[in-house]
């Protein structure tokens, strides 16, 4: 017997299916955590019970996904996803079942899963149903397809990067015909939706172990979008110094891969699998500040920091210490905590200060340059007065 403690609303849910004749058991992910002493984040649940029997046990419940059986239930002000006992036919796609059929029993249901870590059932009471053997897979340490792998893959090519991912996440093992599967079926990955396979990347990049992205990319599963062979290894096991943060992750990794030959273009690589135009942005600011050595002074970084933003500066920084292995962040961050001014928003004067002392069109513009740069060299002088009186001077000269 497994002792786990849900939240309130989720025994709540379970009692309330089991009080009207249905099964229900907690399963995938929750019991997989729990069983390894970490807090779910989230709570699903399976059951006998039809999507229109849960909806009317619950009526604030909504419909999220009546196709394959799920129902989001309410209670107070928490939700959790309810999905009836089913099996699947065929994945037409390699990514979607074309139809699905509702069974009054788990073990059917239990049967469809990607994993035997994921294919574990628990009930409210703590008994546990585990088919497959995935508590000792867990125990183990070892990620290992329900059935057989080819074709769990052939049903679902993004199963490939999620066992990438789980291995990434929880320092698993992938068990050698699962592995073998994954190698034999990685071609498939590349018809996957962009949106997919980035999402997949991403938790694999922020993860203690970024370096199995390396496996995606030997083992073809990114084909599409990385179309050389490299010349060496990128050390992408150096990307877990870095911040848990997607934007300097993804534009380090990106870069690196254009370094070692893997990809033509970095900012092509992030656009292809659908960053969003602020990384993009930043990777292409980036790239250009990699031309040259980290600035040697604060009034540098200023200048950085006034040209390229603070987003942009900062995933550059990352990958000077990943890529040249030269440590500037020091420098950086005392440049940011100074508190001196590297933007017009910080300038001690405005456009609308200079225009009511008669500045107005080019050369307003020119003048709020002009003051930027000279109190970017100067600090102490960045004060209203001062300012005026130099635009004053600098007008009548």
């Amino acid at each position: 017997m497994l002792k786990v403690n849900p939240p309130k609303y989720v025994r709540q849910t379970l009692f309330a299916l089991q009080a009207r004749g249905h099964l229900a058991y907690l399963v995938g992910g929750c019991v997989r955590d729990a069983i390894m002493g970490i807090t779910p984040q989230d709570w699903d649940i399976c059951t006998s019970a039809l999507p229109d029997e849960v909806m009317d046990i619950f009526p604030d419940s909504s419909p999220t996904g009546l196709k394959h059986g799920t129902v989001t239930v309410k209670v107070g002000s928490k939700s959790c996803e309810v999905t009836t006992f089913r099996t699947e036919g065929d994945y037409r796609d390699h990514r979607r079942p074309h139809s699905v059929t509702f069974v009054s029993d788990l073990i059917s249901d239990l049967g469809r899963r990607d994993f035997t870590m994921n294919a574990i059932a628990l009930s409210a009471d703590g008994m546990v149903s585990d088919p497959y053997d995935g508590i000792t897979d867990i125990e183990n340490g070892v990620i290992r397809c329900v059935g057989y792998p080819t074709l769990r893959f052939d049903e679902d090519a993004l199963r490939m990067f999620r066992a990438l991912r789980f291995s990434a996440r929880l320092g698993f093992e992938i068990e050698p015909n699962t592995l073998d599967a994954i190698k034999q079926k990685a071609e498939l990955c590349n018809a996957l939706a962009p949106e997919r396979v980035r999402d997949e990347l991403e938790k694999i990049l922020l993860s203690p172990r970024p370096e199995v992205c390396a496996d995606a990319i030997s083992f073809g599963m990114l084909r599409r979008y990385v179309t050389g062979s490299g010349w060496e290894a990128p050390p992408l096991a150096d990307l877990s110094e870095l911040p848990k943060k997607p934007l300097q992750r993804w534009i380090t990794f990106s870069i690196m891969l254009q370094k070692y030959g893997f990809i033509p273009s970095a900012e092509d690589f992030l656009r292809e699998l659908r960053l969003d135009g602020r990384t993009v942005r930043c990777c292409r600011s980036a790239e250009e500040m990699l031309r040259d050595q980290p600035p040697s002074d604060k009034l540098g970084w200023k200048r950085l920091l006034n040209r390229y933003g603070v987003d942009s500066v900062s995933c550059a920084v990352s990958a000077y210490g990943v890529l040249l292995h030269t440590d500037c962040e020091k420098d950086f961050k005392a440049v940011l905590k100074s508190g001196e001014c590297f933007s017009l928003k910080h300038l001690a004067v405005t456009g609308d200060d200079l225009l009511n002392a008669g500045l107005k069109g080019h050369e307003l513009g020119e003048m709020l340059k002009f003051l930027l740069d000279y109190v970017m060299e100067f600090p102490e002088n960045n004060k209203r007065e001062i300012l005026m009186e130099l635009a004053k001077y600098s007008e009548e000269s």
